[in-house]
């Protein structure tokens, strides 16, 4: 049979569109919350509570699905949480109360957690490594596609049935994506649409390991000091996308006073320009390679930096009157946090071995998820005395430590295996 041309780049699609619909569900929330406190009769600790249900549940399952994952293979453990996660999707339009709602979210956050793991794992398999911030780049943008496609979709389906179906929608397109995942998705050693010579150039480019492949070692992982040089800038970077993601639409109800009209016209532009940063940063690495000869982590940790160095932006949203220039400086603060988080994912695939990938990357993940998590609650308790303008000069201070932390202890580097 005849190969498909630049088929990694197709496998990268299929993540990217899994992406997508993940974060759709996902966003759902934060869309719909003006109007979910009024229908459900809910404070905003209360909302906070629901939130950190979905990010509790999501922080304890990033390594385990990581876990399985790397245990059953890409295929089946995908394919098996993508089906989960869309069923808790569907199930969200039966609650009644925030206890309900937060139950449900619960329920999503468990399963939702294999996104991420997954892709990455994906990418170090089906990648040279020349090639791996690249393809994150790409197939982080789906994060923040799914946040951008979020309040015109999510709004317009509650706009003209209920909210609840606004819910229900993204489950049946998670159970659309989930098999065609399974009847799509292949190994490269496997696929029977991948061409000989494109099988090679992956191949070729990716470090060879020279022991035979093990079950991860979760506690040989954790006590490595790579691992806390990705965990804790993860841990320092996950606030501001959980605030953006959770809490914008909040905010411009609250704080400048828009209406689910307005929210649904500017929420999303902050997650277009996530995608910008996402992508820029998957091209940067190379880009400091070839024209100022960085080694590999190295050329990762730059992007981390420059991204760092923007993250100024939303720190300054409370110094602006206009709401328009708080959503500009919130697209900057997202263009930011993307370029952050598609290299420091791609430095899971660069500095522990394939068996690893997605183990590491939950384990790092779910380190990271503690600091959102953490991060939302003191939002739900603080937003509605303090304002929120205090809180979004964190999110600035965090990502600064984060790329002094990643500059001191992976500097210089050299990928694994290498």
């Amino acid at each position: 049979m005849k190969g498909i041309k630049g088929l990694r780049w197709w496998i990268i699609c299929l993540i990217c569109l899994g992406t997508i619909i993940n974060y759709l569900a996902r966003n759902s929330l934060g869309v719909l919350a003006p109007q979910l406190k009024t229908t459900l009769n809910f404070t905003t600790q209360e909302y906070s509570y629901i939130v950190g249900a979905f990010q509790l549940a999501y922080t304890i399952m990033q390594p385990i699905c990581g876990y399985i994952i790397d245990f059953l293979g890409l295929k089946l453990g995908f394919a098996m949480f993508a089906v989960f996660w869309s069923i808790s999707s569907i199930l969200h339009a039966g609650a009644n109360s925030w206890t309900g709602l937060a139950f449900f979210r619960g329920l999503l956050g468990i399963n939702e957690a294999a996104a991420i793991p997954a892709g990455i794992k994906a990418v170090g398999e089906w990648f040279p490594a020349k090639e791996r911030s690249v393809a994150v780049g790409w197939f982080n943008a789906g994060t923040s596609l799914g946040a951008m496609l979020a309040p015109p979709l999510i709004i317009y389906v509650a706009l003209q049935h209920t909210w609840r179906m606004a819910f229900v929608v993204p489950g049946v397109l998670g159970l659309i994506w989930a098999a065609l995942w399974y009847f799509c998705y292949y190994s490269p050693k496997d696929h029977p649409l991948l061409g000989a010579e494109e099988r090679e150039y992956i191949t070729s480019g990716q470090y060879k390991s020279t022991e035979v492949a093990k079950k991860p070692a979760v506690k040989e992982i954790m006590s490595s000091k790579a691992f806390w040089a990705i965990a804790l800038p993860r841990f320092l970077a996950e606030p501001a996308w959980q605030t953006f993601s959770f809490w914008i639409p909040l905010y411009l109800a609250t704080e400048r006073h828009m209406d689910i009209k307005q929210i649904a016209i500017f929420a999303w532009m902050p997650f277009l320009a996530a995608d910008m940063g996402g992508i820029l940063g998957g091209y940067l690495s190379p880009f400091f390679m070839k024209h100022f000869k960085f080694k590999l982590i190295n050329s990762r940790i730059a992007g981390i930096v420059l991204g760092a160095m923007l993250m100024i932006g939303p720190g300054c949203i409370g110094l602006s009157s206009s709401p328009y220039t708080a959503i500009a400086l919130f697209c900057m603060g997202g263009f930011a946090h993307q370029m952050i988080s598609a290299l420091l994912n791609t430095l899971s695939t660069d500095v522990f071995k394939s068996n690893e990938i997605a183990t590491a990357n939950g384990l790092t993940g779910m380190v990271s998820w503690i600091g959102g998590l953490s991060f939302s609650l003191v939002v739900g308790a603080l937003a509605s005395t303090i304002g929120y303008n205090p809180l979004f000069v964190c999110l600035t201070v965090f990502d600064i430590l984060g790329a002094i932390i990643v500059i001191s202890l992976l500097r210089n580097r050299e990928p694994v295996n290498a």
